[in-house]
């Protein structure tokens, strides 16, 4: 006689699909627990640190009532940073200079944290080994949306805390902090959609940082344009500037970052189950059975791989160069008679000349962005080694050093393209205004070219870290936010130039403003060759893997 037991009863809820959530958010911030700390206090103190400088860069009332006429007037300035709402406070100056850079900011922040947590897993392996146990369908891509929406929030509370702080009006203080935490928010939502369409993660990041761009295009264009305002509404960005943190606070439009939230996060998770673990909605399209002659080398899958960052790189580098070279004519809107803001742009650019000190700035702050670019394409094939793509190939004739060779073509090559592009595009527009396009590309290109040693050592200091201490690679992002930091922030803070001097891009020559002097760049280029040797050698020694 045989019986027949009844299975049990399966929970197919909610609560079923989440199992395992704390336990793969408590490892998920266990993996960031160097990189989140830096973003939520990097991020939340840079309100008040700024509102600080405001009132030794105008410390008169006289200085400070047309500023928002003369800089609200000016187009380039709006496109850039946004509308000028009411300048005459420290933190109306605050959330005109910061708003938009720190939603910006904060919006790449949240698209990588949860690709990360999420379709980086399942290009790993790991996702499915996760799937195998005890864990809910939904429960990976809930930690990833936790662990970016937590750190969105922490951002905000700082900010908020930090601004009150420094006894700025409390309304304006919670309406900045929270204006910066829903943009977070919003790209949290946008990401958890792009982690279900692509299939890869560097292909999540892309959609997730496209829409950054766009939302950020969109908020320029409807605030430079007086017959386009409409088109500002359309982005997340242009949203947190709306609220009008210090200016009369507009508490109604949180309305619509919370809505975006919601409806797009929910498409995020409807998505979640169309689709098997590894896969995207979006399948790739089949490739040829066999590749052809010409991608059958090392520099090819090298080229294959880089080309997608490399080719969004420099159209970004292009499109602002060319509206950061376009503002320099205006630029003494934004200074004014102040005395002290004039001090502090040739501190950072050099003393000869208003329009000069700004032009080198540039050219400084775009090879401190590009030294970005830098660190991800040097650790390129360390995402390939721990995705274990790297052991195959090695496994054949091709040679250690001709595989990192063939990717350090396009990382040292690529910087050194994009600087040349900045130069041309920074002195091109700024030449169209000012009527001198030959002189003041050339000037720019030998400005750019003059700050590639700089670009160079944090580079180096990538391949080292990679070579010799794979495991803490990471730690490249912070030398090179570090060095941006101390760069732009500095001389802004008075720090000691000691200090400041620690980032290599302070002992560049700040041309065009300032006499060329040979000797930094040869130290600074043999600095970038030792500690590329150095990731060389380590390399060629250590285990793969």
């Amino acid at each position: 006689m045989t019986a027949t037991l009844d299975r049990p009863a399966t929970d197919s809820g909610p609560s079923h699909g989440l199992v395992g959530t704390w336990t793969l958010t408590r490892l998920a911030l266990r993996r960031d627990r160097i990189v989140l700390p830096i973003w939520i206090v990097l991020l939340g103190i840079m309100p008040s640190t700024s509102s600080g400088t405001f009132e030794t860069l105008y410390p008169t009332a006289a200085e400070r009532a047309g500023l928002t006429a003369s800089m609200g007037a000016n187009p380039s300035l709006s496109l850039i940073y946004g509308p000028a709402f009411d300048l005459s406070t420290a933190g109306g100056f605050t959330a005109w200079r910061l708003g938009g850079f720190l939603a910006l900011i904060v919006g790449l922040m949240a698209v990588f944290t949860v690709t990360r947590h999420t379709r980086a897993e399942e290009d790993s392996g790991r996702a499915e080994l996760l799937a195998s146990a005890v864990v809910g369908r939904y429960a990976l891509l809930t930690a990833g949306v936790l662990v970016s929406a937590g750190a969105s929030v922490l951002i905000g509370l700082v900010e908020t805390g930090l601004m009150i702080g420094a006894k700025l009006p409390v309304e304006g203080s919670l309406a900045l902090g929270a204006a910066t935490t829903m943009t977070g928010l919003v790209f949290t939502a946008i990401a958890a959609v792009a982690v279900q369409v692509a299939e890869y993660s560097r292909t999540a990041n892309g959609i997730g940082a496209t829409a950054v761009g766009v939302a950020f295009l969109l908020r320029a264009v409807g605030d430079s344009t007086s017959d386009a305002t409409w088109v500002s509404w359309l982005s997340p960005i242009g949203w947190a500037q709306q609220i009008r943190p210090f200016a009369d606070e507009r508490w109604w439009v949180f309305l619509l970052p919370l809505a975006a939230t919601v409806v797009v996060g929910a498409a995020g998770y409807a998505l979640l189950p169309r689709r098997d673990v590894g896969t995207g909605i979006i399948p790739p399209r089949p490739g040829p059975a066999e590749a052809a002659a010409s991608l059958r080398s090392p520099f090819a899958l090298a080229w294959r791989l880089h080309r997608g960052p490399l080719i969004g790189w420099l159209i970004g580098t292009a499109v602002c160069a060319a509206v950061f070279g376009s503002v320099a004519s205006g630029i003494g809107d934004v200074v004014g008679e102040s005395q002290q803001a004039k001090e502090i742009f040739q501190r950072l650019g050099g003393t000869d000349g208003l329009i000069d000190a700004f032009m080198a700035a540039m050219a400084g702050l775009f090879a401190m962005v590009i030294a970005l670019y830098g660190v991800q394409s040097a650790l390129r094939l360390r995402a390939e080694e721990t995705a274990v793509r790297v052991e195959p190939l090695l496994a054949t004739s091709v040679g250690r050093m001709r595989l990192l060779g063939s990717h350090l073509v396009f990382t040292f090559g690529g910087t050194a393209l994009m600087m040349v592009v900045s130069g041309v595009l920074l002195g091109l527009s700024n030449g169209m205004r000012a009527g001198s396009v030959s002189d003041s590309v050339g000037d720019m290109v030998l400005a750019s070219l003059a700050q590639l040693p700089a670009v160079w050592v944090i580079t180096g200091l990538a391949v080292t870290l990679f070579g010799l201490a794979p495991k803490l690679s990471t730690a490249a992002w912070a030398i090179a936010g570090l060095a941006l930091l101390l760069s732009l922030f500095g001389p802004v803070l008075n720090l000691p130039q000691a200090v400041v001097d620690a980032s290599p891009f302070s002992h560049v020559p700040k041309l065009p403003a300032a006499e060329f002097t040979a000797t930094p760049l040869v130290w600074l280029t043999g600095v970038a060759v030792v500690a590329l040797v150095a990731g060389l050698m380590g390399w060629r020694r250590r285990d793969v893997g």
